[in-house]
């Protein structure tokens, strides 16, 4: 898409934003507006998606096309079902911007950065998600572990420069304190330190037989 045309739409859009916005507060059309403003914000995003797809140097556009699309799908939910809208919206937009960063990655390797913050907005839509099914619950230690597999899985995936084993430190790091975070909120840290002393124990009696035999 040409430049003349994405600010051609561009200018269409706010426009139609602006007419929208008039109608609203005139009280005309208050049982449609809100899907019309659904296709809106879905349509802006479609353009920005179509802006990456068709000129890859444009990767930055694919981050708030998928949120304008997250967007126009929470106004849907809102509109539609409201249990759900209500229960998942968080979930739903942090989910499309963390797809966003992963989309970015896949389509160029060199952009391998982009799993990060993809990992940690999956991780907080994980959380958002989880929130809205256990009420009052400590989830501290979910957050924690979901930044620990986003950099696992950085040591998993080719990237220019090869594996990249240095993301496993912080991997181990994050996922062990959100263990021990999760072990703290119910109550189990001290079975859990009981068992991580039973275990090094084990295996210092495990070095000196082998260091025997």
């Amino acid at each position: 898409m040409r430049r003349f045309d994405v600010r051609t739409i561009g200018g269409i859009l706010l426009i139609v934003f602006g007419i929208l916005l008039l109608l609203q507060n005139l009280g005309i059309l208050m049982g449609v507006v809100a899907l019309i403003w659904a296709l809106i914000f879905a349509a802006g995003g479609a353009i920005l998606v179509y802006m990456f797809l068709t000129n890859r140097a444009n990767w930055w556009a694919i981050i708030p096309g998928f949120a304008l699309l997250s967007i126009g799908a929470l106004i849907a939910l809102d509109e539609f079902w409201p249990q759900v809208g209500n229960a998942l919206g968080g979930a739903i937009f942090l989910g499309g911007i963390g797809l966003a960063f992963w989309v970015i990655y896949l389509f160029n390797r060199e952009h391998w950065w982009a799993i990060i913050p993809g990992g940690a907005m999956f991780t907080l839509a994980a959380v958002a998600g989880l929130e809205s099914v256990f009420e009052g619950a400590e989830l501290g230690g979910v957050f924690f572990v979901g930044l620990g597999l986003t950099f696992a899985l950085l040591s998993l995936v080719p990237a220019p420069q090869g594996r990249m084993k240095w993301a496993l430190i912080p991997a181990v790091v994050m996922v062990v304190m959100g263990v021990l975070i999760a072990a703290a909120a119910a109550g189990g840290l001290a079975l859990l330190g009981g068992i991580a002393l039973i275990l090094a124990g084990l295996y210092a009696l495990f070095r000196i037989f082998v260091h025997r035999i």
